[in-house]
């Protein structure tokens, strides 16, 4: 029988993981598939793990070929599939277990010519993150939509996070082209061919990426590597030449953004005998895109253009150089100029260049770029008093002792001014400056914030000399302010921070919310005490997968005045239902509501004590913790170890940092490291923790002193880098070693800073696992 979906699988080189691949594949909710196994000459093992997966899987098998690169093994692929529908799969990549379901049945229901989700970046180190190109193409859920009425799906230039229809797919006859970055030039023609497309906000696809970042520097500006890049941009803007609307001007404003900005960093690594190619291969591209789009642009790119313009090579090697090691990360200082006709300049390379290539009208500072700056660093209750530490300044400008700073909380429109402590801290601009600034909100003040009302917001106004700037108070950094704890203020109202609708920093007051007020673990099931708010009639609890959609309901027992409630979740049959929504982390999470009648549903606050509850069993964890917004989650993964303390300790040679962790079953063989990743490729460097094992508690010690590097290298172009970026990382016996999880209540607690030797060292979390970087 014909199945209804192909899935194209090429491989080349990928044996550490096509397996993994291949699982998350057989994994699918979808079964109707058969998967066409691509080997585009692989020399290493890899076939030999796709055989296996083949013999003892009937959906799946090997089509053979020599090395022709991706573009030629996804079109061998395509010809000896016989599906309704065709997808995409690159062999190091994930796909979610709902993925191909959530499409075709959309497919299904449309009509559409394709259809596409969302993506996540993951790799071992960092987690699992979203994908930033794809967030404004899949920020919601838009059915039967196209290019021409969704602009934003010129942005989604990838292949694989789809489910084509086979016969719109035959009808235009799509072909890869035999380069890399083969994918844009096909996906695009399918936007703009398509009748209608399909756009799903659910994340369907796992893209991978290295351990040391975005990809390797030499692998990334080889000439052969940017030769290509330039020809598929080539074929997309001849496909958009006379298209309407915003597309072809949105096409171009996206290869200024990306594709020449690689062309332009590529200066930075260039030998000087690829030198006047790459010159020549960047006006060819450059000479392509619309005047219009390169007039918007950033006004360093404007200079980097000019300067290619001018075929000046030292000074597109100082901007790519300067660009490559972060000197734009917080904005060049602004130089004052007060006798020229504008006031400021960027203080980029070749402002001071006698005899410039370059118009120096290029290194204006518009006074519209001098913009408010505001970070939330901190978020700590001292008893019923809240705590909000940040920093403020104006963007390229030095804070001065004389500058001011007010800031307001917002309550439905009015303003209450707030006393603010200021204090030096680190400027975007790596020096010490008086941009810190700490408040303190007090439960008469809290009090005042409604129940009902849009939740309450910080203003910012700062002056320096005659610049005066204001705005919202954003930018929550990792730690506590993207996990902020939540506090009673009195018996009935709970306050709990986090970001607002448009990603500022808010409060919201809640009032005998539907809570969680305890847990009790026994041995085979977590039971979950709360209290239903006194207006929900009829509670029903309703346990939700959010990704999967799906729910069920679990019985509630009431009891006291009828708004205590306990309700038992047993932990077998959790663990003998897996099939993880997560395909990297093979974690599922759960969500809980109450239901009350009419409809009327309430998300359960966790205001339980601050400790998540765990249960280990056949090798998988099951925990009841908090989600960022401070609810009930219930999450269950495979077993890895988890860090729910950390602190500063005195230790004989200065201080020490000191992990924590319960010790379940099987934790104590295993071993600790701080792990970072060398520049530019994968090798890293390990600093062995001492470990101790007692009363079910694992600690994992090392001194400050052993992870500054001995040989320090600060980045003149960015103060802000950091000199290492350690991740703990667990060893199991067998010397397999995956990242520590951080536990959300630690990350509530986090950051925790440390001083040694004119040193900082700051513990963060990011996505999930710990990090301490050094400056």
């Amino acid at each position: 029988m014909t199945p209804r979906l192909s899935v194209v699988v090429p491989f080349y080189n990928v044996r550490d993981y096509i397996g993994e691949c291949l699982d998350s594949i057989a994994r699918q909710t979808w079964t109707d598939f058969e998967a066409i196994l691509v080997d585009d000459g692989s020399p290493d093992d890899s076939a030999a793990i796709a055989k296996e997966f083949c013999d003892r899987d009937p959906r799946f098998r090997i089509v053979t070929q020599e090395n022709q690169g991706l573009g030629p093994a996804r079109n061998t692929g395509v010809r000896h599939a016989d599906g309704e529908y065709i997808t995409f799969v690159d062999s190091d990549d994930l796909v979610t277990r709902h993925g191909f379901e959530k499409l075709i049945r959309t497919l299904d229901e449309t009509g559409s010519s394709f259809a596409g989700g969302n993506a996540r970046r993951f790799n071992n180190s960092s987690g699992v993150r979203p994908s930033w190109i794809h967030r404004l193409p899949f920020a919601k859920d838009r059915l039967a939509t196209h290019v021409i009425e969704t602009p934003d799906l010129i942005l989604d230039r990838m292949v694989w996070n789809k489910v084509y229809r086979r016969s719109f797919w035959d009808e235009y006859g799509y072909e890869f082209p035999a380069i890399r970055y083969e994918d844009y030039p096909v996906t695009l023609k399918a936007h703009l061919d398509a009748v209608t497309v399909d756009a799903l906000a659910v994340p369907v696809y796992y893209w991978r990426e290295r351990e040391s970042g975005e990809s390797i520097t030499q692998q990334k500006f080889q000439f052969g590597n940017l030769e290509d890049r330039v020809k598929s941009a080539e074929m997309v803007m001849d496909l958009v030449e006379n298209a309407i609307g915003e597309v072809r001007p949105r096409v171009h404003a996206h290869f200024t953004q990306i594709d020449m900005l690689t062309l332009m960093m590529a200066f930075g690594a260039a030998p000087p005998e690829e030198e006047q190619n790459l010159i020549k291969l960047a006006r060819r591209l450059l000479d392509r895109l619309d005047e219009k789009v390169l007039e918007r642009a950033h006004s360093y790119d404007r200079l980097q253009h000019s300067a290619l313009r001018a075929g000046d090579v030292d000074l597109l090697r100082r901007l790519a150089n300067f660009r490559n090691d972060g000197g734009l990360r917080g904005g060049a200082r602004a130089l004052a100029r007060p006798r020229r006709s504008w006031q400021f300049e960027h203080n980029y390379p070749g402002v001071h260049d006698q005899n410039s290539s370059v118009p120096r009208e290029l290194y204006r500072l518009p006074m519209k770029d001098l913009t408010l700056a505001t970070s939330v660093t901190e978020v700590a209750w001292h008893g019923s008093e809240l705590s909000v530490k940040g920093t403020a300044e104006i963007r390229h400008l030095e804070t001065k002792t004389s500058s001011s700073l007010r800031i307001a909380l917002v309550i439905a429109g009015a303003e209450t001014p707030l006393a603010v402590r200021r204090y030096d801290a680190t400027d975007t601009h790596g020096d010490p400056a008086l941009v810190g600034f700490e408040v303190r909100l007090d439960k008469a003040l809290l009090a005042r914030l409604k129940d009902t009302a849009a939740p309450a917001h910080f203003v910012v106004r700062m002056r320096s000399g005659r610049l005066r700037r204001h705005g919202k108070l954003r930018g929550q950094r990792p730690g506590s302010p993207g996990w902020p704890p939540g506090a009673w203020i009195d018996a009935k109202s709970w306050i709990q921070p986090g970001p607002g609708a448009d990603g500022a920093f808010v409060l919201r007051r809640m009032v005998d919310p539907c809570r969680l007020t305890s847990v009790e673990q026994t041995a085979d099931a977590l039971v979950l005490h709360g209290r239903v708010p006194a207006d929900l009639k009829d509670p029903k609890l309703q346990v939700t997968r959010p990704l999967a959609g799906q729910d069920q309901s679990v019985p509630l027992t009431l009891s006291g005045d009828g708004r205590d409630f306990s309700a038992r979740i047993p932990i077998r049959p959790i663990i003998e239902d897996t099939n993880p929504d997560d395909p990297f982390t093979q974690r599922t999470t759960w969500a809980f509501r109450l239901v009350g009648t009419g409809g009327d549903e309430r998300l359960l606050l966790w205001t339980a004590p601050e400790r998540a509850a765990s249960h280990t069993e056949q090798g998988r964890l099951v925990t009841l913790t908090r989600s960022t917004g401070g609810y009930v989650n219930l999450q269950e993964s495979p077993f890895r170890l988890a860090a729910d303390r950390a602190e500063e300790v005195a230790g004989s040679n200065g201080p020490e940092l000191r992990i924590t962790g319960a010790a379940l079953d099987g934790e104590a063989a295993y071993s600790f490291c701080w792990r970072r990743y060398l520049d530019d490729n994968d090798e890293h460097e390990d600093i062995e923790c001492r470990r101790t094992v007692a009363d079910g508690v694992w600690t994992a010690s090392v001194g400050l002193t052993e992870l500054i590097p001995a040989e320090v290298t600060v980045s003149s172009a960015d103060p802000l880098a950091s000199l290492a970026d350690w991740i703990l990382f667990a060893i199991a016996p067998d010397g397999s070693s995956h990242a520590v999880q951080c536990e959300p209540f630690l990350s509530s607690r986090l950051p925790i800073e440390l001083e040694q030797d004119g040193h900082t060292a700051a513990l963060r979390p990011h996505a999930g696992t710990l990090h301490v970087e050094v400056r």
